[in-house]
C-alpha cells in the first residue's frame, strides 16, 4: 500500500502536544504513530468523518495563531472539493500519521517544535 503525503493544520498546546482544531479537540495527536479517525458528530459542523488533510500547507480561511502545519502520511481516503480559499481539495482520511511538525517562524523559541515532535502518543494506536 502506498501512503499519500499531505498537510494538516493542528493546534499547538502550551505543553508542546498537538490537537485537532475543532472536532474532538481534546484528543492528543502523536507524532509518528498511525491513528484511526474517529467519527465525532459535532453540533454546528458539517458531518465529514475522517482526518481533514490538504495537499499543500495553505488554508487562507483558518488562523495560524497557536497552530502549526504538520506533514502527514495518510491512507484510506476520499477527495472532497472545497473553494480555493479553503485549500481547494481536502482529503478525508481514515488513517493518518504525523511525520513532522513544520517550522513556524511566528513561534518565539525553537523548543516548541522539539517538544511537539517528541510527544508520546496518548490516544494513538500503533499500526497492526
Amino acid at each position: 500500500m502506498t501512503d499519500m503525503v499531505g498537510y494538516k493544520l493542528m493546534r499547538l498546546r502550551k505543553d508542546g502536544s498537538l490537537g485537532a482544531l475543532f472536532i474532538d479537540a481534546r484528543q492528543r495527536i502523536a507524532v509518528g504513530k498511525w491513528m484511526w479517525a474517529k467519527d465525532v458528530p459535532t453540533k454546528g459542523y458539517a458531518h465529514r468523518p475522517g482526518w481533514h488533510i490538504l495537499p499543500e500547507p495553505k488554508a487562507d480561511h483558518l488562523s495560524e495563531r497557536d497552530r502549526v502545519w504538520c506533514r502527514v502520511e495518510f491512507r484510506h481516503f476520499k477527495e472532497h472539493k472545497r473553494p480555493a480559499n479553503q485549500g481547494g481539495m481536502w482529503y478525508l482520511a481514515r488513517r493518518m500519521r504525523v511525520v513532522e511538525v513544520l517550522a513556524d517562524t511566528s513561534q518565539p523559541s525553537p523548543t516548541w517544535r522539539e517538544k511537539a515532535n517528541n510527544q508520546p502518543g496518548q490516544d494513538g494506536e500503533e499500526e497492526r
